[in-house]
């Protein structure tokens, strides 16, 4: 279930406190795959956020050989989601026995087909509002992949040029803290490739 966007707090050596304004989350649709974690918190902010265990979502980039930042998974919700018709990143509720690692990859491959083995996670940002949280895991590509909608929370998911993201009409909180994401995810450590890998061009 598509839940977008916010970035930062936390407290681990790889996430990074920082105050972003509340996200807003999509409204379950027409039938909605139930899980449980579905579901809505009332937050101590005053908000009403979807997943009650939290909510957690992947940015996932593609690098040029050199290791820029050359595009991003992003997805053109649902217009009948929150904020429909806007990007962000595929994402959703986290469920009661999953990290928010284990959840943002596994919503990212049910929204927007994108396999676990292909992201090589670099680390996360979280927004902590006490009573709820989401967790943005930043990771790159392995392989060569062509992302897909795979199911009815999206119009399209594609890969978007780093430099054109700000120019799309973004989920409010996502466009906030994209400056923010896209500095973490360029500033992260990434690693040669090794035996069975392949540049991701």
């Amino acid at each position: 279930m598509t839940a977008h966007h916010p970035a930062s707090h936390g407290s681990s050596s790889d996430a990074e406190r920082r105050p972003i304004p509340d996200a807003p989350v999509s409204r379950p649709g027409p039938a909605p795959h139930r899980r449980p974690g579905d579901g809505w918190v009332q937050c101590a902010c005053g908000g009403r956020h979807w997943g009650l265990h939290g909510a957690a979502g992947l940015l996932l980039a593609r690098r040029t050989p050199d290791g820029a930042v050359d595009a991003v998974v992003l997805q053109h919700r649902a217009l009948w989601s929150d904020q429909g018709g806007t990007w962000g990143v595929p994402g959703g509720a986290i469920g009661p026995d999953e990290s928010a690692e284990q959840g943002a990859l596994r919503e990212s491959a049910e929204e927007a087909g994108i396999p676990g083995s292909v992201a090589r996670v670099l680390g996360s940002v979280v927004l902590d509002h006490g009573t709820w949280s989401y967790t943005t895991v930043l990771a790159e590509a392995l392989h060569p992949f062509e992302p897909a909608a795979t199911d009815a929370e999206s119009l399209e998911v594609r890969w978007v040029a780093a430099d054109d993201v700000a120019d799309l009409p973004l989920l409010t909180a996502f466009g906030e803290a994209w400056p923010h994401l896209r500095a973490r995810i360029e500033s992260a450590p990434t690693h040669p490739t090794t035996t069975g890998e392949s540049p991701c061009t």
